[in-house]
């Protein structure tokens, strides 16, 4: 199995989205190699923090539907989370090598392979684990190839705060939170990244038109991801275009 290859990328930046989803079991090591190994500008992955307060990769809430263990991650501690085994893409048999990757070692392959990392802030995080999140990335000094996204806007300001000129993507799916990015957002320097459904030419417009950049998510159809280009999108995340 491959990915969907998209004729004329123009000016469009791809983003694989967990890594390549498409093909390799979500934010494990595997799916970020496939992404590295492939044409992508960035590799997104989702950020938790453990009962013991580390940051393990992995989407959702509670660990059941990638590991059949009902636990949920942030009430849970890394030691545990780290021993489960996750399933493979058919969602039922484990193979020994997937696992819940920490933050540094997500970052240590975007650095290695010269990817962009795409990192969202899942649910609302104290000021100190933002700044606790800075620290790891410094220390492997890729602060500059990490672009930080989120749906909880405190988090960004959290994030701008100890890194003023680091590239932050503001989480919207809905209308009302296209509308909350114009009236506050943009005046802060943050760009957008808009469910893919919500953007026309006119958005487009207008969020280059105050400077802003527009990611869209999450986009799996490459009919509908060229004509994402056509409208001059800046970025698209997606499984399995490329």
């Amino acid at each position: 199995m491959d990915t969907e290859k998209i004729h004329d990328h123009k000016s469009t930046l791809m983003v694989a989205h967990r890594g390549v989803s498409g093909i390799e079991p979500e934010n494990t090591i595997s799916s970020f190699i496939a992404a590295a190994n492939r044409s992508y500008f960035g590799i997104e992955t989702d950020v938790h923090k453990t009962k013991d307060g580390k940051f393990i990769a992995t989407h959702d809430d509670n660990a059941k539907r990638v590991s059949g263990v009902d636990i949920v991650i942030e009430e849970t501690d890394f030691d545990t989370l780290r021993s489960l085994k996750l399933f493979d893409t058919d969602g039922v048999s484990h193979r020994c090598d997937l696992y819940m990757p920490t933050l540094k070692e997500y970052i240590a392959v975007c650095k290695r392979y010269e990817k962009i990392a795409v990192l969202e802030l899942k649910n609302s995080f104290e000021e100190a684990e933002i700044k606790a999140i800075i620290d790891e990335i410094s220390e492997l000094d890729y602060l500059s190839g990490t672009i930080f996204i989120s749906f909880d806007i405190n988090n960004l300001h959290y994030v701008r705060k100890y890194s003023p000129e680091q590239t932050v993507q503001y989480l919207v799916m809905s209308q009302a939170g296209i509308d909350a990015f114009f009236e506050n957002i943009a005046k802060y320097g943050y760009d957008i990244d808009a469910y893919y459904k919500l953007v026309t030419r006119e958005l487009v417009e207008k969020c280059h038109s105050v400077g802003a950049k527009i990611n869209v998510w999450t986009v799996d159809d490459v009919e509908c991801a060229e004509k994402l280009i056509d409208l001059g999108v800046d970025y698209i995340t997606t499984d399995i275009c490329e």
